[in-house]
């Protein structure tokens, strides 16, 4: 059963409820994950075929996806299914285009210097996309999508392999749709590991993408020292603000929705209502014990491991507690509360009113369904066409312009002790 929690301190306790649903050791994926990457640095594409028969139990001669494959996933997927794809890929497209049509190249001339501000695409991106416990399509959808938007040159997808040593049909025609490259059936640290410093047959990539499991995101963290990463997008968060008024089983719904990604799952609702809370109680426990739901077992784990109610006295306690606990997902059941709604910094996608599930958000609005985890959502948002340019300086000046600031860069220089930067202007000067 859910439980219920008195709010006294809202961040102290957001605090709380955020380290004990996370209290992994990760000293020993760590030092795993350091033994992996250094195998892949240093044996290459022959340390992957041994991954791959290590991790994902299956031995596969080559782990580049062919042409011949994605054309024979073609003939695995239904025309139903690939025309979902294209719904998916053609909204968040839309969504993509306006982002990077309001950005613009920027000119500054003032007093003899020039500036110029081009916006980049990012050259080449790895896109992690997950296997194991289910598969994801969709995801391939999020990752690839914003990067062909953004101009990105060369897309690369890695995955890992099932049982049988293929990819999964749907993702490949997904990845295929949306404008990948170069795609490996390679997943897990080994693969962040190959994407970040290249092998014989894996050019290495400028910036990795895309979420993952525990090992993943300890890779992703590791490589960061070499090669640029989005963020570390861990397991599924869902907080759900709610008065009074709202259908409790609505509520429990979504709850359920996000909770049947895994047991690790950190699902809660934040309310002003007892009577409220008592109520999604009841219907969560209704649904989970009554019902032949699907994925009850990481359902169930999910809610009793992590699952909670804040019960808050006040807008000021309510708002507190989110902006700290700072969720992933955070759906708003109320049409009462602008004023509290204006004070919410720090979600990484807000939901507003009963027509807007989380689980929609997943897949088909125009969002991105990679979004910032482990508090993240305090300094960046979800993945988009800005994760893929960058936006590069050019500077020109005259000789007059030099001399206008000779006397400043002498003052700074000397006060921090640098005085050849000022000489380089000195010498410039001089007759």
């Amino acid at each position: 059963m859910i439980k219920i929690i008195d709010i006294k301190e809202p961040q102290e306790q957001a605090n709380e409820l955020r380290e004990k649903s996370w209290n992994m050791d990760l000293s020993i994926p760590t030092k795993n994950v350091l033994k992996i990457i250094d195998e892949i640095k240093t044996e290459g594409d022959e340390g992957i075929l041994k991954c791959i028969e290590k991790y994902e139990n299956v031995k596969v001669n080559s782990f580049v996806v062919s042409k011949e494959e994605i054309k024979e996933a073609y003939k695995n997927v239904s025309d139903n299914q690939i025309r979902i794809i294209k719904y998916m890929k053609s909204k968040l497209e839309k969504s993509e285009q306006a982002v990077i049509n309001s950005l613009k190249n920027i000119k500054i001339d003032s007093d003899g210097i020039k500036i110029k501000k081009t916006v980049l695409a990012i050259f080449r991106v790895g896109c992690y996309i997950p296997g194991g416990k289910a598969r994801y399509p969709s995801t391939i959808v999020m990752c690839t999508v914003p990067a062909k938007v953004a101009g990105v040159k060369e897309i690369v997808a890695i995955t890992p392999p099932m049982k049988n040593g293929k990819v999964d049909p749907l993702t490949l025609v997904a990845g295929d749709i949306c404008g990948v490259d170069e795609f490996y059936k390679i997943g897990g640290a080994y693969g962040i590991a190959a994407l970040a410093y290249g092998t014989k047959t894996i050019r290495k990539v400028d910036k990795i993408v895309g979420p993952g499991g525990v090992y993943v995101s300890v890779a992703k963290s590791i490589v960061s020292k070499d090669v640029s990463i989005d963020m570390i997008a861990g397991p599924t968060e869902l907080l759900i603000y709610t008065d009074e008024k709202a259908n409790a089983r609505h509520i429990a719904l979504d709850l359920i929705s996000q909770a049947e990604h895994s047991e690790d799952t950190l699902c809660g609702v934040i309310t002003k209502s007892k009577t409220m809370a008592t109520k999604i109680s009841k219907e969560l426990d209704t649904i989970i014990r009554q019902t032949n739901i699907s994925r009850k077992e990481f359902v169930e784990k999910s809610i009793n491991k992590n699952g909670f109610i804040a019960l808050c006295q006040s807008d000021k306690q309510v708002t507190e507690f989110i902006n700290e606990f700072a969720p992933e997902h955070l759906e708003i059941f109320s049409k009462h509360d602008k004023n509290l709604i204006k004070e919410i910094r720090n979600a990484g996608l807000i939901l507003l009113g009963k027509y807007t599930p989380s689980s929609v958000s997943d897949y088909c609005l125009g969002s991105n369904h990679v979004l910032p985890t482990y508090r993240f959502a305090k300094s960046r948002s979800a993945l988009s066409v800005l994760d893929f340019i960058k936006l590069v300086n050019m500077i020109e000046m005259n000789k007059d312009a030099l001399k206008k600031i000779s006397p400043i860069m002498k003052e700074i220089t000397s006060t921090e002790g640098l005085v050849n930067h000022y000489e380089a202007v000195k010498g410039r000067l001089v007759k």
